[in-house]
């Protein structure tokens, strides 16, 4: 059996962005890595999570267990977002606007990897300011969490949800 061959799982699990660095020490250069990773079920949760180790797999592995332990679940409608939203983190900003069924994901690589592992069909995206991709995942979270279904805000205005969608 391999040495780093695993098991399937019920997740999909995108590797957003590897990294290598350097030290520099008596002995010449030592070589890390981190690697950022995304986990959706396809169904509406999403989490992500940085992995870092001094081998790629190990760096991979750490990072989809931290993606695991930040899942979050993301209010859709239909195939695509209630509403557009603006998600921030650091100096990464994502526009997210919902899309007609049959537009497809229209979405940068690390927004991309994000909206697909959790499941939406449908959406236009676009990265502003910054795109580091540690950011933009971050801003990409904040703007699917930031988002809120007819349900929510009737409830929260204590209203019927007919009084709101019209």
């Amino acid at each position: 059996m391999p040495r780093f061959e695993r098991e399937q799982s019920e997740y999909i699990e995108k590797v957003v962005y590897l990294n290598r660095v350097s030290k520099t020490v008596k002995g010449g250069r030592v070589m890390k890595f981190s690697a950022l990773v995304v986990v959706g079920d396809g169904k509406g949760k999403v989490g992500y999570g940085l992995g870092k180790a001094a081998e790629v797999p190990e760096a991979i592995r750490k990072g989809i267990e931290d993606a695991k332990k930040n899942m979050i679940t993301v209010t859709l409608s239909g195939t695509t977002v209630p509403h557009e939203t603006i998600g921030e983190a650091g100096a990464g900003r994502v526009l997210m606007k919902p899309a007609a069924p049959g537009t497809g994901v229209i979405a940068g690589g690390a927004v991309r990897a994000v909206v697909e592992a959790a499941g939406i069909k449908d959406i236009r995206t676009k990265c502003l300011r910054s795109n580091n991709p540690n950011n933009v995942v971050a801003a990409a979270f904040q703007g699917l969490k930031n988002m809120r279904g007819p349900e929510e805000i009737a409830r929260i205005r204590g209203k019927r949800v007919e009084d709101i969608v019209g």
